[in-house]
């Protein structure tokens, strides 16, 4: 079938394409909050009504929470499935919006058309780019180019908690050749990427105890142990003179990173002076001797978060805390194992705890990394496809963050995943006044139709 004038449909239509997604930008789909459970009703709804209104089946299923929209097309070709979510995040801090975060608007920005509004770009914008490329395929030709699976959840938000469950429950309806996420954005705002690896998240608390109150520190300063000492030389010990993390086990499983994909990495010219420049920093704090984008893409990372111990309002105040809390994080690559990972670390906590201090464990939440292979020809079909549509070539990337439906769709269905978007660094995705600019929404749409149509030669 001809792309071309699938792409001038895309063009001629983007007007009535925009209204649609403000109208699914006005449904307050905010998943954490129940009092907005109606409103992921709304949108799953609307979702399933403008699928069926390009004759494609689709229907909402409930979950334990909010509901799954899915829809499927028959065709010839590979079978393709189409991931996305529509909840949003919470609008707090409200007064910090320029205008109400469920009015949105197509404003001007910094000489740039924007679509302003909470989930324009996280992730309303990017799955209807998916959907309106397959709009106009049906439009020009009656039909879509190969068997398509639309597959929607409303709780990506909030941990995904009816996820797995449902997948597993569902296997071999969502099993496919290939899946697509549209949840990532461009690489410094300007080059197309498919993102072939994502960290594992692991997250842990830790609290020591010691006395069984606050102490005077006249009176037993210097005597009785002091838990913010203890937790601060168990921080202090986690990583050595060169940045490296010295928990025993933490690099097993832990890949070098393919020649082929460093050289792309190489050519992308990431300006880490100008990365750190942005948040008032200089220097490279990372393990010496790795790249930047290798800091932030493929190696593993153990971060303090937050810790809290003593005294800590306004004035001064002369105790020995009783207790003191750490919260910490793991950034995991390749086949780290995440279990063995917070073993590890709660047995070096315990290693470093003096008689009379005791620790108290909370396990968060623990997923590996994952690693998609590019052996699949659906990723330099996509890749060049991308290329075509954008003034940049498009690359193989690298993602510092965690998503973890890639990994599901691998250990659940047996389903490479490929993640493509067209996000923007300054979209201020969870954040207020977020945004998503028009040319990636616009762009977006035409990327995905000739992504459909390499992989369907």
């Amino acid at each position: 079938m001809d792309i071309t004038p699938v792409l001038d449909q895309i063009d001629a239509d983007l007007d009535n394409a925009l209204d649609r997604l403000l109208e699914l930008l006005r449904i307050q789909s905010i998943s954490t909050d129940p009092a907005y459970a109606d409103a992921c009703q709304d949108a799953a709804n609307w979702l399933v009504k403008d699928l069926a209104s390009m004759g494609i089946a689709a229907e909402k299923r409930e979950t334990p929470g909010h509901p799954m929209v899915v829809g499927h097309v028959e065709g010839e070709g590979p079978h393709v499935l189409f991931y996305g979510h529509y909840d949003v995040q919470p609008v707090d801090p409200l007064d910090l919006w320029d205008s109400p975060p469920f009015e949105p608007a197509i404003e001007d920005y910094n000489g740039a058309k924007v679509i302003r509004g909470r989930g324009s770009s996280d992730d309303k914008g990017q799955l209807m780019t998916f959907v309106e490329a397959c709009r106009a395929w049906k439009s020009q030709h009656g039909t879509l180019p190969c068997k398509i699976t639309f597959f929607f959840e409303g709780e990506e938000e909030s941990g995904s908690p009816s996820l797995v469950p449902f997948m597993q429950e569902n296997a071999e309806e969502l099993k496919s050749d290939i899946a697509l996420i549209c949840d990532t954005g461009l690489f410094q705002s300007k080059t197309p990427a498919i993102i072939t690896t994502l960290r594992g998240l692991l997250g842990q608390e830790v609290k020591i105890r010691a006395a069984d109150k606050d102490l005077h520190s006249g009176m037993f300063g210097g005597v009785a142990m002091n838990p913010i000492r203890v937790l601060t030389k168990i921080v202090a010990g986690l990583h050595d003179d060169i940045g490296r993390v010295t928990l025993p086990g933490f690099y097993d499983g832990v890949p070098e990173l393919d020649p082929e994909i460093a050289a792309q990495w190489e050519a992308l010219n990431f300006d880490h002076d100008a990365f750190l420049g942005d948040v008032d920093l200089s220097v490279p704090a990372g393990e010496k001797g790795r790249s930047p984008l290798e800091m932030i893409w493929s190696q593993p990372t153990c971060e303090p978060n937050g810790i809290i111990g003593g005294y800590t309002g306004d004035g001064f105040k002369t105790v020995l805390p009783a207790e003191a809390s750490l919260k910490i994080s793991f950034r995991l690559v390749g086949n780290q194992d995440p279990i063995k990972i917070r073993e590890s670390f709660q047995s070096y906590v315990r290693s470093m705890l003096p008689e009379d201090c005791s620790a108290e464990f909370i396990n968060y939440g623990a997923s590996g990394g994952s690693a998609m292979s590019t052996d699949h020809p659906a990723f330099e079909q996509a890749r060049r496809a991308l290329s075509d549509e954008w003034p940049e070539a498009a690359a193989f990337a690298g993602c510092g963050g965690s998503i973890p439906i890639a990994g599901h769709f691998k250990d659940i269905l047996g389903t490479d995943a490929m993640l493509i978007g067209f996000a923007k660094d300054d979209d201020q995705i969870h954040s207020p006044n977020e945004k998503y600019d028009v040319e990636s929404f616009h762009k977006g749409i035409r990327s995905w139709a000739r992504i459909l149509h390499a992989m369907t030669q």
